[in-house]
Order: structure tokens, then C-alpha cells, then sequence
């Protein structure tokens, strides 16, 4: 068949928008088409910035072009994100610049407490704060952000009513644990606790954010595929303790978001309980003394510079944070303490090595 354009557009037309459930060719997403000789050169536009659509469409775009003109085609796909005004009609979190995962290989490593005290960090320097605890079989966001007892309420807009999130110290919260009964246990199969997840990402008022942190349940499994088809995700930050044992499991947590499928920037390693300091006689617990690395020393350091991904660095085991957590204030907001200076240089990293080095 001649390499037309009208062959060209032809061709493009079959491929759908996953977000705007439109062609490509309809919507005006195809930016620029060059036939040099044997080799189309095509530049389209996705809704979802996130690495793993812009694979895909790239993808869609070759397979459907050498479908139509013959496989001895060259196809060389340049896909960029909407731009502009243009970038508006993104459907899922529109107005949310970052999405950002925090993730862990397993649990018991501080996942939900770095998430807590990174959102509410953020939020003290004034930026505009979501977090989604993903955590659906064991939310804990409601008991770290002293909401326990609140109930969100819901809001009509074009005929459609949406979940208001709770706010707490700057940060607009939503999680399952508002709605269930934190007694009871939450026996769902995947289908039912990847709904739920949906509908707090898609059912809620959430507005414009400069960011929303999403603290994903330990492991690679349902939630964290749905939460990579389902929004356009900045990357991914991975927490672990310098304990071999979590380091294995960090490694995979970190394969996930690499697998071709997936294909989410990891934008980061956190070492939490990275050691221990016992006090010494009339100072405040866990100051002053020696640093015992109970854990193990550096792993999660090593793994960051082995798998070449950043490292944003140690947060020490301290009493004071753990406490903090169990009565809803975030360690971070405790001022110039000990206990709040590790978040704070967190926040500063993932600020500088990440949301400026990212677009918005």
C-alpha cells in the first residue's frame, strides 16, 4: 500500500485514547506526520504523562502503522504528554500536578509513616497536599492524621455526587477507613478491593493539588497494577530498612515499577530505621549516644546505588515517632526536633529531586 496520509490517518484512527475513549486521529492528538522514503515519523500526544502510556501508545502506534502499511515499514513514534490548555482534558485528577506512589517490597518497614509525615511536610511548606491510603486491609492514615471519627461527606456537581476527603494539618485525606468499621476485619478478594480504590481516586473532590501521595499495601499485587492503569502516576518512591531481608523484597518493589508493563519512574529509596540511638542519662530518649545499626547498616543506600535509582535518604528509629503517630500529629510538625529533622531533609530531597525535576 503507498505511504499515504490519508493511509496514515486511516490507520491511526483505530487506536483509542485510554483516558478520553476518543481516536487519536478525532481528538487531534497527532501532532506531526513525515514520510521520508520507507520511514513514517509520527508524533502523537497522550493524556496520561506517565512513562508506562507513553510506552504504550508508541507501541500502538508502530503495530497499527506496519499492520496497515506493511511490515517493512519504519516507524519512529515520538509521544509527548498534552501541553498547555490542552492538558485540561485529562479526565482522571485532572487538576493534580504529581502523583506520587509510596511503595514497599513488604511490611512492617515505616511505609505509612513516611508517607504521613512526607504529606504533612509538604503541606507545612505550603504546598497543596492529597494522600490516598491504598492501604484497603489495613488503613492507618485515619489514626495518624487524628481523623479516626471523621466521616467525609459528599458534594453534588453536574448531577454527580463526589466524596469530599477529610483534611488534616493541610492535607486532604481519603482512605477505606473511613467507611469501615475499624474493628472489623476487611475480607474483600482483588476485584472488590481494586473498586474501592478506583472510587476514591475517580468519586472525589479532590481539586488542584500540587501533589497527592498514594500509600500503597505491602507487596506487588492487585492494588498496585489497578493504581498504574488507572492514574497518570509521576513515579514512585520505595521504603525499606537496611534489613536484608527487606532489601529483597525492596529490589522487587522497584522491578515492578520497572517491568515494560509498568514502567514508572522510580524516583526513589528511603532508608527508614536506619539506626538506633539509646539516651543517655537526663537527655531526651533516643538523642544522644551511639548509633546502634539494629537492622543492619546502609543497605538500603547500597541497593539505591547498585540499581542506580536516588537516594533520599535515613530516617533514624526514634520513640517519639512512633508515639506521634499513635496520637494523629506527624513527627515532622514537631518543629526543630530530632524527631522532626529527618522528614524535614526528606522533604527538602523529594522537593528538589523530584517536583522541580519533573515537569508540571
Amino acid at each position: 500500500m503507498p505511504i499515504t496520509q490519508e493511509a496514515i490517518l486511516a490507520a491511526l484512527s483505530r487506536i483509542i485514547e485510554p483516558d478520553l475513549k476518543k481516536d487519536i486521529v478525532t481528538l487531534d492528538l497527532v501532532r506531526e506526520v513525515v514520510v521520508d522514503e520507507d520511514t513514517v515519523h509520527i508524533t502523537v500526544e497522550v493524556s496520561n504523562p506517565a512513562m508506562h502510556s507513553r510506552k504504550r501508545m508508541e507501541e500502538a502506534v508502530a503495530f497499527n502503522l506496519k499492520q496497515a502499511l506493511g511490515k517493512e515499514v519504519k516507524v519512529v513514534v515520538t509521544v509527548n504528554p498534552l501541553s498547555g490548555d490542552r492538558a485540561n482534558v485529562r479526565k482522571v485528577l485532572p487538576n493534580v500536578k504529581h502523583i506520587i506512589a509510596i511503595a514497599s517490597g513488604k511490611g512492617g518497614v515505616g511505609k505509612s509513616t513516611i508517607t504521613a509525615n512526607l504529606a504533612a511536610g509538604l503541606a507545612a511548606r505550603g504546598l497543596k497536599v492529597g494522600l490516598i491510603d491504598a492501604d484497603i486491609y489495613g488503613p492507618s492514615m485515619p489514626l495518624m492524621f487524628d481523623a479516626v471519627h471523621e466521616k467525609p461527606r459528599t458534594v453534588e456537581k453536574d448531577g454527580k455526587h463526589y466524596i469530599v476527603p477529610v483534611e488534616s494539618y493541610g492535607v486532604k485525606l481519603l482512605s477505606i477507613g473511613f467507611f469501615a468499621d475499624p474493628s472489623q476485619a476487611i475480607a474483600w478478594r482483588g476485584p472488590m478491593a481494586t473498586k474501592a480504590l478506583e472510587q476514591l481516586i475517580k468519586d472525589a473532590d479532590w481539586g488542584e493539588l500540587d501533589v497527592m501521595l498514594v500509600d500503597l499495601p505491602p507487596g506487588t499485587g492487585d492494588i498496585h497494577l489497578s493504581l498504574v492503569q488507572a492514574v497518570p502516576l509521576t513515579g514512585a518512591i520505595i521504603v525499606s530498612t537496611p534489613q536484608t531481608v527487606a532489601l529483597i523484597d525492596a529490589r522487587k518493589g522497584v522491578g515492578l515499577f520497572n517491568l515494560p508493563s509498568v514502567n514508572v519512574p522510580v524516583l526513589g529509596i528511603v532508608e527508614n530505621m536506619a539506626w538506633f540511638t539509646p539516651a543517655d542519662p537526663g537527655s531526651e530518649a533516643g538523642v544522644t549516644g551511639v548509633r546502634h545499626y539494629i537492622f543492619g547498616k546502609g543497605g538500603a543506600q547500597a541497593l539505591a546505588e547498585e540499581l542506580k535509582v536516588p537516594f533520599l535518604g535515613e530516617v533514624p528509629l526514634i520513640q517519639s515517632v512512633r508515639e506521634a503517630g499513635d496520637v494523629g500529629r506527624p513527627a515532622v510538625l514537631q518543629g526543630d526536633t530530632p524527631a522532626a529533622a529527618p522528614f524535614n531533609d526528606l522533604c527538602t530531597a523529594v522537593m528538589e529531586r523530584v517536583l522541580r525535576a519533573v515537569p508540571a
